[in-house]
């Protein structure tokens, strides 16, 4: 018996290991390690060699990798963001502002979904049109999130935007998700009424959870206890997750809306923790429980009922449509703050379904709703979904990089801005000068350079200036309200790549950071200059003199064919050479075995033309 119960779990576990070898060597796309995991399971089920069967501990591992999963997926709703806001230029409108735009957006998808739910009801596809509208409405944040962290786009104006659209869809689909169960379900409708009775603990939880994270509750009852043998913050959390499943399962909900609101909640602890267990959960949960839930959905597929049936078949295409066309329509919305392409790009990648709506379809099947082919044809959805919706999301926005934008916006007016100013203004871009005051700005205008006296807290006047195309600002103010408003003005209104910002005061330094801004502090800048000066004399001459033959330069992988190809395999023009990259925040030196990813950033340095070349070869 022993015997029939490990042999293959060995088999998945096996698996799980080897799918993201093989899917991280598949050259020119970029193949998401679910999409592996589910084949994988495909070729083991019952539509494959017929290896794996269903066991009682097989089915634990599964449903518990699936709570696990709606766990995680809590973890990544920011509440924060919901009811943050960023006025751009001519946001004067209350539904042009992010968080109404968004409800309207997917109050839209919504509609749109239940539509599309009744046509298919009307083909006679499915038996409850509701249900699978709100399937249809879904959209993954585990797949917006990662894209829009490897273009940089997260803290922009428009990566904000699809955030807050996609944590309102992943959570107002979750909740009317489990209603929708609840209605479809025979029998009383007590379970209905005990919806509200979760969401209200739900609430005052996280009315507790933000007192007790803000008064350090937490940190003093587990000081102390943060030691490999205790795990304390890893043990609370998967507590407080089971807790939350077993408190749904009473009140006759399903699991994952319980694990969901645990994820949520734990969020708000874990944020404001140094040492946050985030990293661990994720180890636990991708390490083993969430990959044995996605290959068993691959054990289940029915692809013999797929074939089996014609209209199954035409159902992948109509599916495909309507769900692209679901989240597309209403993304027409954001023209109102965005381009067209950006618009177009924003629908595309809203349009990615993956974990929730899997979940859904898998529920759906247990209540008779849909058939096996059905089913099956919403499995190939969100593969489909998943592997595309990236790809054409980066092939239609085209994002406005840091290497296609030009322009740097100076704010100040003392003799560092002018001799940053006379400096940059050596190379092939326009630099512009932006101040309250006259001062030196007359002279600097003569000289060539963009100048203007203006407040700079004013989003219409950074307008003016060129801050929609500027690649960079370099803040001098010299208040903490005026550098506070000039930075969130140039990331979340204008999507500036590059801000950067001199700050003496460190309790500044966290805030904006966490608008993504570089903060460079006189003295320790000083210092490290002064050190650089002293171990590196020659790097720093470069550095600092920067001679006609010799540049450095940055660039955002996005050459796709270059991908998943280590170092040495990469034949850069003249004499660029590659002297560092960036991934996931993590700065390393790279040598000639490192596999470069997409959204990897890479620094370069060698001749102009070298480097020029070498950057339009690795931005593909």
């Amino acid at each position: 018996m022993q015997d029939q119960t490990f042999l293959p779990l060995l088999l998945i576990t096996g698996l799980a290991f080897a799918v993201p070898l093989i899917t991280s060597r598949v050259r020119g796309i970029v193949l998401p390690i679910v999409v592996g995991e589910i084949a994988a399971g495909i070729v083991i089920g019952r539509s494959g060699f017929g290896l794996v069967e269903h066991s009682a501990t097989l089915d634990f591992l599964k449903q518990f990798g699936f709570a696990f999963l709606m766990f995680l997926s809590g973890l990544e709703i920011d509440f924060r963001v919901l009811t943050s806001g960023s006025d751009g230029p001519g946001a004067n409108s209350q539904w042009r502002r992010p968080l109404p735009l968004a409800i309207l957006l997917f109050v839209g998808t919504l509609a749109m979904g239940v539509f599309s739910g009744w046509l298919l009801g009307e083909m006679q596809v499915v038996g409850n049109p509701l249900l699978m509208g709100l399937i249809l409405s879904t959209t993954s944040l585990g797949v917006v999130v990662p894209v829009l962290k490897e273009q940089d786009l997260l803290r922009g104006r428009f990566g904000q935007m699809l955030l807050i659209e996609a944590s309102i869809a992943d959570f107002a689909t979750l909740v009317l998700l489990t209603v929708a169960i609840a209605l479809s379900m025979p029998g009383p409708t007590l379970d209905l009424l005990l919806i509200p009775v979760l969401l209200v603990i739900f609430l005052v939880a996280m009315h507790v959870a933000r007192r007790f994270a803000a008064r350090g509750v937490v940190e003093r009852l587990m000081r102390g206890l943060y030691h490999a043998t205790a795990q304390i913050r890893v043990r609370a959390a998967l507590a407080f997750m089971v807790g939350w499943v077993v408190l749904a399962q009473a009140l006759g909900v399903e699991l994952i809306l319980g694990a969901f609101l645990a994820g949520t909640i734990a969020g708000l602890i874990t944020e404001t923790s140094e040492s946050s267990p985030r990293e661990k959960l994720d180890a636990i949960g991708y390490g083993f429980f969430i990959p044995v839930f996605f290959i068993m959905v691959g054990v289940d597929f029915n692809l013999a009922a797929l074939f089996n049936s014609p209209s199954a078949l035409v159902l992948v295409g109509v599916l495909l449509l309507l769900s692209f066309a679901v989240k597309i329509i209403p993304a027409l919305l954001l023209k109102t703050l965005f381009s067209w392409r950006e618009t177009l790009a924003a629908g595309i990648l809203l349009s990615s379904r993956l974990s929730l709506i899997i979940a859904a379809a898998s529920i759906a099947v247990q209540l008779g709703v849909i058939s096996d082919a059905v089913n099956s044809a919403i499995i190939l959805l969100a593969v489909v979904s998943t592997t595309a919706s990236p790809m054409l999301f980066s092939r239609v926005h085209r994002r406005s990089t840091a290497e296609e934008r030009r322009g740097v916006i100076l704010v100040g007016s003392d003799q560092l801005a002018e001799f940053l100013a006379r400096r940059l203004s050596r190379y092939d871009e326009w630099v512009a000068i932006l101040s309250p005051e006259r001062s030196r700005l007359d002279e600097l205008g003569r000289n060539g350079l963009r100048v203007q006296v203006g407040d700079p807290t004013r989003a219409e006047v950074l307008e003016a200036l060129g801050a929609a195309q500027a690649r960079a600002l370099i803040d001098l103010t010299h208040t903490a309200e005026e550098t506070q408003a000039v930075c969130r003005l140039a990331r979340h209104t204008f999507g500036i790549p590059l801000v950067i910002s001199r700050i003496s005061d460190v309790d500044m330094v966290s805030q904006l950071q966490s608008l993504g801004v570089k903060v460079v502090q006189p003295a320790l800048a000083t210092a490290m200059a002064l050190e650089g000066a002293l171990r590196y004399p020659t790097v720093f001459d470069v550095l600092e003199h920067r001679a006609e033959e010799v540049e450095v330069g940055e660039v955002i992988l996005g050459n796709g064919s270059l991908a998943g190809r280590p170092v040495r395999e990469v034949r850069l023009p003249g004499n660029a050479l590659i002297v560092s990259l960036e991934r996931e925040q993590t700065i390393m030196v790279p040598h000639g075995d490192t596999v470069l990813r997409p959204g990897d950033r890479i620094d370069l340095i060698g001749s102009r033309d070298s480097i020029t070349q070498a950057a339009a070869l690795l931005r593909g």
